[in-house]
């Protein structure tokens, strides 16, 4: 057996049941060594789009995931979803083929590459040692929320490995939590005693079952209000005392009520210039805790009264054990409960519906696509002046609901997020939200949507132009030539990938997604929305002040 097949095998053996790529020369006996050995392959038409599907199943699956690549041009093609996956801190592993020799026309410093972008690297070095070096790379991913980088050079892909050589591969154990210090938990007890109008944050760290379940029992123990950052979305669904996100999405209602709070609490959660709109949903007297099981992340981005490094539903279960008394009203009283459940929702807060003939408001298309489309379901957003209609408009059954892959905001990533997170969870409808110009740049992989006969539902917010752009530059009266461009069908872009298609300028037009709804869904559907382009969104400001 070869080093090649021995390293696949001992991935699948690992635990990484599904890796995403392309496959050319040096990575193909590396994948079919995984492959033979039970991993699931998923065939993309780009490396670029391969890794962001990777990069979304490994979040929604709460699993190492894989990526393979060529040597050189392939792995090049993947940096900007390796950028992301680096900047979330999601555990995958990058294989990538290996050209050592400088006169190689695949040969690149894939080493400096990978920690340019924030990725840790690995290198199998030989055949005595590569099923372990490959077995170590799954472990760091999964231990240290890492993005990973295993260079394999083709020379020592190529050498011979003993009989049996995967057979030592196992799977590594679950990452430990992180017990907090009982003087962190007696001294946040302390706050919280104080506190009269807490709201709790919930981030990426608190995107379990266990974390929500501990963060709401803690809330109603202080009468606190919940709120999540993008990334957790949907965590505190249906919770009465939900104002949904924090942030540059929040309703109006949402950030008034955290800008009045005397305590927040980020759990998981970097309370970053996105979560704290640049710091002004703090007020001036506002107590800040963060609660993080890595160090490093407390105040790194905003000064903490209180850092507690500890588990997130550890810590808080910590907390309630020590907490004496009986339950505090704090925030929760009935005037507050009854705004929340009239006005926390941005679909109820009422706006000027600025539909025509021609186009319809993104607003109320999303309103009705809301209304439409089945409750359970799993959705992937791209970037762009587009994206709040979508992340804020479309509800979402729980944690696993929006899949916001937004740290690197890059445009171009909402088609093969929606895949991964589809592939994650194949008991809910997909559905990928898309700029005109993120589903141009990723149309080839409407290919991978059908080929894996994913009954998904992508919508394009089409306004013909680069939307962010002109809303910040037109006003000030700057040329926008080289950010409009001429009308696209898109619908009949997708028609050629064989899917279903339907050109929404009206409400009325949406007959046709009801239709495909109630139906068969035995092809994917592709709704080309022409969305009025008036106005910039709401959080488009905040945006480009984050720049």
């Amino acid at each position: 057996m070869k080093v090649a097949e021995a390293v696949g095998r001992a991935l699948a053996a690992s635990g990484v049941d599904r890796v995403f790529g392309v496959v050319g020369s040096g990575n193909f006996h590396l994948t079919n060594g995984m492959v033979a050995a039970g991993s699931r392959f998923v065939a993309a038409r780009h490396e670029g789009g391969a890794a962001t599907m990777a990069d979304a199943y490994a979040r929604m699956s709460g699993t190492v995931a894989a990526l393979t690549v060529h040597q050189g041009p392939g792995l090049t093609n993947a940096l900007t979803g390796i950028t992301e996956a680096a900047k979330s801190r999601t555990p995958l592993v990058v294989l990538a083929a290996e050209a050592t020799e400088p006169r190689s026309n695949f040969y690149v410093d894939q080493e400096a590459l990978a920690h340019a972008v924030g990725a840790v690297t690995a290198r199998v070095t030989s055949a005595e040692h590569a099923v372990e070096q490959a077995c170590a790379a799954v472990r760091r991913a999964l231990h240290e929320r890492r993005t990973v980088l295993l260079n394999l050079p083709l020379e020592v892909q190529a050498l011979d490995v003993l009989d049996g050589a995967s057979d030592l591969a196992a799977p590594p154990g679950e990452r430990a939590a992180v017990e907090p210090a009982a003087a962190d938990t007696a001294a946040l007890v302390e706050v919280l005693e104080r506190a009269r109008r807490p709201v709790f944050v919930a981030g990426r760290g608190a995107r379990t079952a266990g974390g929500r379940d501990a963060l709401a029992e803690l809330a109603e123990r202080y009468g606190a209000l919940l709120a999540t950052s993008a990334v957790a979305r949907g965590l505190f669904h249906g919770n009465p005392w939900s104002l949904d996100v924090s942030g540059g999405f929040s309703s109006p209602l949402a950030a008034e009520l955290i800008q009045e709070a005397d305590l927040i609490v980020g759990w998981g959660c970097a309370l970053n210039m996105w979560t704290m709109r640049q710091g002004r949903l703090i007020g001036p007297d506002t107590t800040i805790v963060q609660v993080d099981d890595d160090t490093s992340a407390l105040g790194a981005h905003r000064e903490v009264r209180l850092g507690v490094t500890g588990d997130v539903e550890l810590t808080a279960r910590r907390v309630l054990l020590d907490a004496g008394g009986g339950q505090r009203q704090g925030y929760r009283t009935a005037d507050i409960a009854a705004a929340v459940a009239a006005r926390v929702r941005w679909r109820d807060v009422p706006y000027e519906d600025t539909s025509t003939r021609e186009r319809i408001d993104p607003r109320t298309l999303s309103i009705a696509l809301d209304d439409l489309l089945p409750a359970e379901r799993v959705i992937g957003v791209d970037s762009g002046n587009f994206m709040g209609y979508p992340s804020m408009y479309l509800s979402v059954p729980d944690h696993n609901g929006l899949c916001f892959t937004q740290a690197f905001q890059s445009i171009g990533l909402g088609l093969a997020t929606a895949i991964g997170a589809a592939l994650a969870h194949p008991d809910r409808l997909p559905v990928a939200a898309l700029g005109d110009g993120g589903a141009l740049m990723s149309a080839v992989e409407l290919d991978t949507v059908r080929r894996l006969g994913l009954p998904m539902v992508v919508v394009v917010y089409n306004d013909d132009a680069y939307g962010a752009e002109v809303h910040h530059f037109g006003p000030d009266g700057h040329p926008l030539d080289t950010v409009q461009f001429p009308p696209t069908d898109i619908a009949a872009v997708g028609r050629g990938y064989g899917f279903e298609t339907v050109t929404v300028r009206t409400s009325a037009d949406l007959k046709a997604v009801e239709d495909w709804v109630v139906g068969p869904r035995s092809a994917p559907l592709l709704i080309d929305a022409k969305v009025v382009s008036d106005r910039g969104a709401w959080w488009l400001e905040e945006a480009f002040r984050g720049h």
